[in-house]
């Protein structure tokens, strides 16, 4: 069960995080930490969320991939439903 809500709510993120920039879309969150990792939550019908597949997850997840390919997470921007990410190598 997904909760989308068309509210402001508290999300519990790993404590160690450092959050440097944040992004909504629609249905769907995604912040960029210090550390360069890329975390996202909502709804992910259109795979919006980057988790490679179309899961929705009422948790914050790190995207795997850019952490797997080495890429370090500048910059985030979603759209409806979309997610833009600037990386570095």
């Amino acid at each position: 069960f997904i909760s989308i809500q068309a509210f402001p709510a508290l999300l519990d993120l790993p404590q160690d995080l450092e959050v440097r920039g944040v992004s909504c879309g629609s249905r769907h969150t995604a912040v960029v930490t210090r550390g360069g990792e890329l975390y996202t939550w909502g709804w992910g019908k259109y795979g919006q969320l980057g988790h490679g597949d179309t899961v929705s997850s009422d948790q914050a997840r790190r995207v795997e991939h850019l952490v797997a390919e080495g890429l370090r997470a500048e910059e985030v921007v979603c759209g409806p439903w979309t997610t833009y990410v600037h990386v570095l190598e």
